[in-house]
């Protein structure tokens, strides 16, 4: 509702002094404090979560009580996400990601040689399952594009969460996983915990995160990275800080993204989202994009020629 529609809505009939700006003034969303101690909670449970079930994995089919942790993850991430975006044809988006989140846990678990090649197919073939399952729709033809747009992010997501089970196969990939699960937990938790105290400066007045928090959890994440690589072979502190810093990074930004498009979407004049997913969705994006990371920092840093 704009500026002069909640003027109207009081009750009052005057318009909105001219300040020489065009467009009425933003409205600025109020950081709420114990639900960012809630969301930091959530994070840093999640990290401990995913860390202990990898170093409790076995062999074969010893890895399968960490696939169903991961699967666990997997879940909540299609839940969040399919309820934040709210796609044309939801039930098929957030089946589609459930499948294909089970068989790429089922071939990062059976396939001969530890790759993410499997996973990469299984990507392809949700994509295209998404776009078939959307077309067979009566309505569904006029949102193929709306659909394809979620069904990418949800596949990428849950696809990523399966590459832990992956590093568990390779030399020194739980030994990542460690380190950056780690750092990303901790800057996704600093982060949060730090809007609770001091949630500025603001990064813009509709999203409730101030950059304090991102830029102390990615450094608190990249220190914590570092002394973990004093005991952890084959880490030295330096390549350790490294990698934490590139794996907190890249899960403090994706949290912050899920913030911006929340907002943009509640700017666009949409309902806002379901309460539960719409605060689970930046931590479990994180760790998504936190994954890969792992996945690569391993197999081109870690693993020997």
């Amino acid at each position: 509702m704009k500026t002069k529609d909640r003027r109207r809505a009081r009750g009052g009939d005057a318009e909105p002094e001219d300040d020489g700006q065009d467009g009425p003034e933003a409205e600025i969303v109020p950081v709420r404090r114990l639900l960012s101690a809630a969301v930091a909670g959530f994070a840093l449970l999640l990290g401990v979560g995913l860390v202990m079930g990898a170093q409790t994995a076995g062999v074969g089919t010893g890895r399968i009580p960490y696939a169903v942790v991961i699967f666990g993850a997997q879940l909540l991430y299609v839940f969040a996400t399919t309820m934040a975006i709210r796609p044309p044809g939801v039930k098929v988006v957030a089946t589609v990601g459930v499948l294909a989140a089970l068989a790429a846990d089922v071939a990062a678990i059976v396939s001969d040689v530890a790759s993410v090649a499997p996973l990469g197919l299984i990507a392809a073939g949700g994509l295209v399952a998404g776009v078939v399952g959307q077309m067979v729709r009566p309505e569904g033809r006029m949102h193929v594009s709306e659909s394809l747009g979620s069904t990418v992010v949800i596949v990428l997501g849950v696809v990523s969460f399966a590459t832990l089970i992956v590093l568990t196969r390779l030399p020194a990939g739980t030994q990542a996983i460690v380190v950056c699960l780690i750092a990303s937990g901790i800057a996704l938790g600093v982060a949060r915990l730090t809007d609770v105290f001091a949630p500025y400066p603001r990064l813009a007045d509709q999203v409730p995160r101030g950059s304090a928090g991102i830029v102390i959890g990615a450094m608190l994440g990249t220190g914590v990275a570092a002394v973990i690589g004093r005991y952890l072979v084959p880490f030295t502190p330096s390549q350790a800080a490294m990698i934490g810093m590139a794996a907190a990074g890249a899960a403090v930004l994706a949290d912050l993204t899920i913030g911006f498009a929340e907002a943009g979407r509640e700017q666009s004049g949409e309902a806002p989202t379901m309460w539960l997913a719409r605060h689970m969705q930046g931590p479990l994006a994180g760790f998504a994009l936190a994954a890969p990371v792992a996945y690569v920092i391993s197999v081109f840093f870690l693993v020997p020629a």
